[in-house]
């Protein structure tokens, strides 16, 4: 199993050691040529910042690597990675049946924003399967166990409705859709560990939480 990544509370510090180590490589230039053959032989040493009411710790860039968090991207990582470009590709298909048949001027809006937000996530998320050796193939889950997914009866009531009977099932499986996604994320958030994940997972939340409740006032 792989290390769990450092707490929210050690995350700012270990980001300012890491940047700390990527830039001391750098600060050479002042350097007397005796210091720069040392710096060479032996790499700059990094200051850590310490905790609140810590002090500052100076480490060899062998010691600073060594703090920072393991990251390796575990099967929840890719389970959700995963998953979630399924649940997407299935709300921009729902979003592509607004144009013909939804009567409501903001629905229309809101699916123009969704599709917008949501295909660009995919892009994301299908970039970081390939960097990190996954593909786009779910195991272990199906269409139907996914948290929020329409079901075949429910797309084929939104193909055949047109107006406001469309604006209303359009936003009941919207909303529910969305409802899934957050689950999801918020359910990777406290298993997985990868940082870009979190990231993702994080945005999943803020924006379709958001969404969520513009619809509830629609």
């Amino acid at each position: 199993m792989p290390v769990r990544r450092a707490s929210r509370t050690c995350r700012p510090v270990l980001a300012v050691l890491a940047l700390t180590l990527a830039l001391g490589a750098c600060d050479s230039g002042s350097s007397s040529d005796a210091d720069a053959k040392s710096v060479k032989a032996t790499g700059p040493s990094v200051i850590a910042p310490g905790l609140p009411g810590e002090a500052a710790r100076t480490l060899s860039p062998d010691e600073a690597k060594a703090e920072l968090p393991d990251d390796s991207p575990n099967s929840a990582d890719l389970a959700y990675a995963r998953m979630m470009i399924e649940h997407h590709s299935q709300a921009i298909e729902i979003t592509e049946l607004v144009p013909e048949r939804a009567e409501s001027a903001p629905v229309k809006r809101l699916a123009e924003r969704i599709a917008a937000a949501q295909r660009p996530e995919i892009a994301a998320m299908q970039g970081w399967l390939k960097d990190n050796g996954g593909d786009e193939k779910t195991t272990g889950h199906t269409h139907e166990t996914m948290p929020g997914m329409a079901t075949e009866a429910q797309l084929a009531k939104l193909r055949a409705a047109k107006g406001k009977a469309f604006d209303e099932l359009f936003l009941t499986v919207m909303i529910t859709h969305h409802e899934g996604a957050v689950t999801m994320a918020t359910e990777v958030k406290g298993q997985g560990n990868n940082v870009r994940v979190e990231e993702m997972a994080d945005d999943v939340i803020a924006q379709q939480t958001t969404e969520i409740n513009r619809m509830r006032e629609m």
